[in-house]
């Protein structure tokens, strides 16, 4: 492992649950720790349906970016909450249809930063880089984003299943943030957890805070994710369970169902 790597890897945590590892785990990836499991444990046993959401989740963010690069040509990719590396990433998926694609990965997770950096170490169209997805300002100032971003040319920015790690009023906030710098034509990706059993988002919230140590924001109900894309145009067939988001089948349409909680939201374009 390259020195700067290991660097990087002395800050990781091991002793604090994160939501990075957690999911990794839930995809079946080895890149996590006994507190990660444990906390997966827990989570289960009050949500059991956690592991087939991660999994609708994830084929979202490919039928996403697969749909964008085709049906759309958009070549660049901004994914925050990036999460770790596992199969069909971002710039595999666009990569596969268009080489010259350019990927930014953001995440603030030192084990992230790693990890991605040794998966691309040979690939000079796809960066990682560790930074607040908050911080949009920063973002953009990076040397790597400068250097792979083109803002004359649309941008697709991702935001997976990252919403509900952000307290208020901060998604509402990034989403002006990052549309008013990303050129017209470009796209919005937004999707996080919802329920409308206040239990569960009550339980879910609570645990997830406790267990990160306060790096969460809270389960919301779906018309406050639809505020998310006030001003943007939203793309066919609009805002709803990820996994019914442009199906290529009717198989495909079942998914594993994930109970009174799940994922929600959809693309938009910046008009």
């Amino acid at each position: 492992m390259r020195q700067e790597n290991r660097t990087v890897l002395s800050e990781v945590d091991v002793n604090v649950p994160s939501v990075a590892r957690m999911y990794d785990y839930y995809l079946g990836g080895k890149d996590n720790y006994a507190v990660d499991r444990a906390a997966v444990a827990e989570l289960d046993k009050v949500v059991p349906s956690t592991k087939p959401l991660a999994i609708n989740n994830r084929r979202f963010l490919q039928r996403v970016v697969r749909v964008l690069a085709e049906d759309y040509g958009v070549r660049q990719f901004l994914d925050h909450g990036s999460g770790l590396p596992t199969q069909d990433n971002v710039h595999q998926v666009a990569q596969g249809i268009d080489p010259k694609s350019r990927v930014v990965y953001v995440d603030d997770d030192p084990i992230v930063l790693a990890h991605g950096r040794a998966l691309l170490q040979e690939d000079d169209r796809t960066v990682v880089i560790q930074a607040d997805m908050r911080r949009t300002d920063q973002i953009f100032a990076n040397e790597e984003v400068q250097r792979l971003i083109d803002l004359s040319q649309p941008v697709a920015a991702l935001f997976v299943s990252v919403m509900h790690c952000i307290p208020d009023p901060g998604p509402e906030e990034l989403v002006k943030q990052i549309t008013e710098r990303l050129p017209s034509g470009s796209f919005v990706v937004i999707n996080q957890l919802v329920s409308e059993n206040k239990e569960t988002r009550d339980f879910v919230t609570n645990f997830m805070d406790e267990s990160t140590q306060g790096h969460w924001g809270r389960v919301r109900e779906p018309h406050e994710v639809e505020r998310y894309f006030d001003g943007l145009e939203v793309l066919e067939p609009g805002l709803g369970r990820i996994n019914h988001w442009r199906q290529e089948s009717e198989l495909a349409l079942k998914e594993p169902d994930t109970g009174d909680w799940y994922e929600f939201g959809g693309v938009a374009r910046v008009p």
